[in-house]
């Protein structure tokens, strides 16, 4: 991200802000840090996160329906939330409202095509076809880049523990079958794509 779009002294909007892992990150630099976040509970987690931190606010709201004036943000953060492809019309047509001239939106996802995370993702959310999301970003003027990454923990017991976290129960067995059958360990490669546009 940091290679396409500086946010230092810019307003960072992390939309889908969970709990507020990343908001702190973007402080360090930001001028601003916005986070927004549908789920209350995790709304009251990311403002205990950030409550020392004057430059974040915490908003609840849904990307169809940003809290936030036109024109007032610079870079948009998004991962792993909301903007899965087809369907999410109505989230980019707030982004393109909320955006200023000269901002730069970043959103995270899976990529379903590549890793042997991809595999695993692949059968637990089998109705997601990885084509027909790279066609719906590549529409809408966004460019993909590919990064891979990888799961490390500290004991096979952690990543079994996330596994069942990320996977329904059936899948989850099966994806653990399948990492004993290749060896087991403690890492994983994970693929993802970052997809950006400029205003």
């Amino acid at each position: 991200m940091a290679a396409k779009a500086s946010w230092a002294d810019r307003v960072v909007l992390d939309l889908g802000c969970g709990s507020g892992y990343h908001l702190p990150y973007f402080a360090r630099t930001a001028s601003r840090v916005v986070g927004v976040e549908p789920h209350p509970r995790l709304v009251t987690l990311a403002r205990r996160r950030t409550s020392a931190l004057s430059q974040i606010s915490v908003l609840a709201g849904t990307a169809q329906q940003l809290p936030l004036p036109d024109a007032s943000v610079d870079v948009v953060h998004v991962r792993w939330a909301y903007f899965f492809g087809p369907g999410s019309e109505p989230g980019l047509r707030e982004l393109d409202r909320v955006v200023r001239r000269g901002a730069t939106a970043f959103v995270i996802d899976n990529d379903a095509s590549a890793s042997t995370f991809g595999r695993w993702f692949g059968w637990g959310y089998p109705k997601i076809d990885a084509a027909a999301v790279e066609r719906f970003w590549a529409r809408h003027g966004w460019t993909r880049t590919p990064v891979t990454t990888r799961w490390s923990f500290g004991t096979e017991s952690d990543l079994e523990s996330v596994v069942r976290i990320e996977f329904d129960p059936e899948t989850a067995e099966k994806v653990l079958a399948d990492h004993r059958a290749n060896g087991g360990g403690t890492e994983v490669d994970y693929a993802v794509n970052v997809w950006s546009r400029d205003w």
